[in-house]
């Protein structure tokens, strides 16, 4: 992937950028609301129907890692152009299935084109513009991708009570024609697509073979109960045959080179602390507190003001003050929103709630843009969408792993419980207290890192 910056800011790029993050993530959440529909239209089961999710979810996770390899090696124009396309397409089959293996072939074509733009754009968005500029461009994904990720199912529940479930698949298809002709006519010409060659064919088996494990686990742990954890050692060992071989050296030698590790930790425990309150706090609203589904979405929606409110400035801020201090700040913001929820016991009402899941989204905000240009500036230029895949599969895996762990941990005082609630909502904001020390602290790197495919990078 070309790497060389032209020197006039292209925003129009960073305009695709978040919108194509935006639909991206709004895939992940938006067809839940319609699979009790989706099963009757194709008179399938109701677990059948959990596949038109689970069929998008899984390839967007899976295949991450060997993506960002991939990546790395092709032109970026040509990759947009192509992933665009078939997201575009995939979605109008998905729309159009007339059973229930069409519609799931669909979606998963549809994730696998969703893996190659959650790891471009952020590179999109970080070379569209000058150094200096970076905090603010790369704020735009990755603000709009969590919106697209909250405002899911909203969103869902609208098209579906207007216009059928069929919609909920095509909503995306006008953002997709506007991106490419945009991309089509302001990307410069930078190189060809190939083939991935059998080794990453080989390491997209072994890294989808262990996340797919760990992804199914988090998911049945959330839904089926917490024992279903007990699996997951079952991908460790794809994952480690993978680590150890010649497809995961250059990942691991990426990060280490860089410094990364902690950047990476502090977004999976942020990632899983918003994704764990999220479930308690609407889970409790509803079931215990007699919350009507339209005003727990009114309470809950604070959080995403919040953080759109919050995006913008935080990329101002990281590039006057630099990306560290500002990330950092951010994460203190989530982790006292989160904390302050902690002892509000059985009184629960939705001014209470919503100032508190605002102040949460406004650390949210603060933090997404300045963490994703610490890590892409950390990135050398030959490793950035392998260093950014990273990033997207820590984010992934948080905001799957944070509702099995508050699963787990409201278990422990029984649903409708107030001591389960408590503990549900102390382990998100334990997990946001995480990602302060780990932003906090820069990493002191060695005078020459180690690796066996060494990366020349400096660290911000």
């Amino acid at each position: 992937m070309s790497s060389a910056p032209d020197a006039r800011d292209r925003w129009s790029l960073v305009a695709v950028a978040g919108l194509l993050s935006f639909v991206a993530m709004l895939d992940m959440n938006i067809v839940n609301v319609a699979l009790a529909d989706i099963a009757g239209s194709l008179a399938v089961s109701d677990a059948t129907a959990q596949w038109a999710v689970l069929g998008y979810q899984l390839p967007v996770v899976a295949l991450l890692l060997p993506v960002g390899r991939w990546l790395d090696r092709v032109g970026a124009r040509p990759a947009l152009l192509a992933a665009t396309s078939g997201f575009a397409v995939c979605g109008a089959l998905a729309a159009l299935a007339p059973w229930a293996a069409w519609l799931i072939a669909a979606r998963v074509g549809q994730g696998a084109c969703g893996a190659v733009l959650f790891v471009l754009m952020p590179v999109l968005a970080m070379r569209s513009v000058r150094p200096e500029l970076r905090g603010r461009a790369m704020s735009v994904p990755a603000t709009l991708g969590p919106l697209g990720a909250v405002t899911g199912p909203a969103l869902g529940g609208l098209l579906l009570d207007q216009l059928g479930w069929r919609a909920v698949f095509l909503v995306k298809l006008p953002v997709c024609v506007l991106a490419l002709a945009v991309a089509y006519r302001a990307m410069p010409k930078d190189g060809r697509l190939h083939r991935p060659d059998r080794r990453s064919a080989a390491d997209a088996l072994l890294v989808g073979t262990g996340v797919t494990v760990l992804l199914l686990t988090l998911t049945l742990a959330a839904s089926r109960g917490s024992w279903w954890l007990l699996a997951a050692p079952a991908a460790v060992p794809p994952l480690w045959w993978w680590l150890r071989g010649p497809g995961g050296r250059p990942v691991t030698g990426a990060l280490r080179a860089s410094g990364l590790y902690r950047a990476h930790g502090a977004v999976l425990a942020l990632a899983a602390g918003f994704a764990a309150m999220h479930y308690v706090v609407a889970l409790h609203l509803q079931r215990d507190d007699g919350f009507s589904a339209t005003s727990t979405g009114l309470t809950v929606v604070a959080f995403p003001l919040g953080m759109g409110l919050a995006g913008p400035l935080g990329g101002r801020l990281a590039d006057k003050y630099g990306a560290r201090p500002v990330a950092t700040a951010g994460a203190v913001l989530t982790a006292a929103g989160l904390l302050l929820l902690v002892p509000l016991g059985d009184a629960w009402s939705a001014p209470d709630v919503a100032w508190r899941l605002a102040l949460a989204g406004l650390g949210m905000g603060l933090n997404g843009g300045p963490t994703q240009a610490l890590v892409m500036g950390a990135a050398s230029p030959e490793r950035a969408a392998t260093v950014g895949s990273a990033v997207q599969l820590a984010r992934s895996l948080g905001f799957t792993l944070g509702p099995a762990l508050a699963t787990a941990a409201w278990g422990v005082g029984g649903v409708g419980d107030s001591d389960g609630v408590r503990a549900g909502l102390a382990l998100a904001a334990v997990a946001a207290c995480l990602a302060v020390p780990l932003l906090a602290v820069p990493v002191r790197l060695p005078l020459k890192a180690k690796s066996t495919d060494p990366v020349p990078a400096t660290h911000p």
